[in-house]
């Protein structure tokens, strides 16, 4: 796996495809600057080298040219982040794009506009991918977030670099610590799945059921388990057409010798709301007219219990509606359990956009081993699947 550090930048001009697609107000200024920070380790590194970096990254999902995703509201942040004056370019491509990046000096870094302003971008179009690899001596991939597209800039781009083409530090990171949880890890392996859908995370449970020793089930897809299992739901989520497939994979985790850790108990209001009547019931057992918004504390103590005797932990998708406060106890205690384990020596990944929301929100981004930056593409890669991203650069 060629990285960075396997290259020397001085006098070259790294072409990085960095994900700077952070969320914006309505004044147009960076609310999170995480994927931001994140790139900086690779700027830095080729800058010190003595060489310069062009930027390039996608922001929203433009129709066309749109002024309210232009990159240029984030160059200002991105100059904040680096501590370098980034100039910007209101182009991608083209003859003003390319006399912008000839006259780059080493030391200095350029932002390219928007690349989802070109239609060809998305459709991995081979000559948009060209005109972009003019911009360019090493071609370095740093986005994770998009690794799962095979856009121009992510996947195609490197065709033209066969031999000068490197993941950026961040992206080496990711896949890293994806595969120590799949290939490379120290036992016993705890794989947490929550969020509201069975069907969403059948892929990982299919791909990771035989390479982790317990799985942890919360949020919303507990409750097909549950009433699969022959309980009572009340009101809550469940997926009335995935009954059989809760328990063929509970069959399948029985021949495989992993353990799966449902609920035992769940706080349940009276309606979809932070000010909702609570009570707290075994969770095969909700009555008609309430719904399960929360793991109970009897299902924190035991699952607590597991991660204690953890030495690798996954972490995908809340334990409950952790966006109410009523609701938030059990993702919460669930951080302080991963806390705990990785204070022990375990190593702990949290991926996918909502636990990922939960750990920044509840102060434990700093308390894990890593927090991984890709929604979309952690959960493809835990599935097995290869990224057309990180393809391009290892073949």
């Amino acid at each position: 796996m060629k990285t960075i550090n396997d290259f020397n930048f001085e006098d070259k001009k790294a072409l990085i495809r960095v994900d700077f697609n952070v969320p914006l107000n309505d004044e147009f200024q960076v609310t999170d600057d995480t994927r931001i920070q994140s790139a900086k380790p690779t700027i830095i590194k080729i800058l010190e080298d003595g060489g310069s970096c062009v930027l390039m990254s996608h922001l929203g999902r433009p129709k066309g040219v749109d002024e309210k995703f232009s990159l240029q509201h984030i160059v200002d942040k991105v100059s904040e982040v680096i501590g370098v004056q980034v100039k910007f370019v209101n182009d991608c491509v083209g003859a003003s794009v390319e006399e912008a990046v000839a006259g780059l000096q080493n030391g200095e870094i350029l932002l390219l506009e928007n690349l989802r302003f070109h239609g060809e971008e998305k459709a991995g179009d081979v000559a948009f991918a060209e005109q972009l690899s003019k911009l360019g001596d090493v071609y370095v991939n740093d986005a994770f977030g998009t690794a799962h597209r095979a856009h121009a800039s992510t996947a195609v781009i490197a065709q033209f670099f066969p031999e000068n083409k490197c993941f950026g530090s961040l992206l080496a990171k990711e896949i890293e610590s994806i595969d120590k949880v799949l290939n490379n890890s120290e036992k016993p392996v705890t794989a947490i799945l929550g969020g509201a859908k069975v069907s969403s995370k059948i892929g990982v449970i299919e791909n990771i059921i035989e390479k982790v020793d317990h799985i942890i089930v919360g949020g919303g897809m507990t409750f097909t388990f549950v009433k699969a299992l022959g309980g009572s739901i009340g009101n809550s989520l469940v997926e009335e057409d995935k009954l059989q497939l809760a328990l063929d994979i509970l069959k399948i985790a029985k021949e495989k010798n992993t353990e799966i850790h449902l609920p035992v108990d769940a706080v349940i209001a009276d309606n979809f709301a932070n000010d909702a009547n609570t009570q707290t019931v075994n969770t095969n057992e909700i009555p008609d007219g309430w719904m399960g918004l929360d793991v109970g504390p009897e299902t924190s103590k035991k699952f607590a219990e597991v991660l204690a005797n953890s030495k690798t932990i996954l972490w995908n998708g809340p334990l409950g509606v952790f966006e109410m406060e009523n609701f938030a106890k059990g993702t919460i205690e669930l951080g302080n359990a991963i806390d705990a384990a990785t204070k022990n020596g375990a190593f702990s990944l949290v991926g996918g956009g909502d636990s990922v929301a939960a750990v920044k929100q509840f102060g434990f981004a700093d308390k894990v081993s890593y927090v991984s930056t890709g929604g979309g593409a952690m959960l493809e890669s835990l599935e097995g699947k290869t990224l057309p991203g990180i393809d391009a650069i290892l073949n």
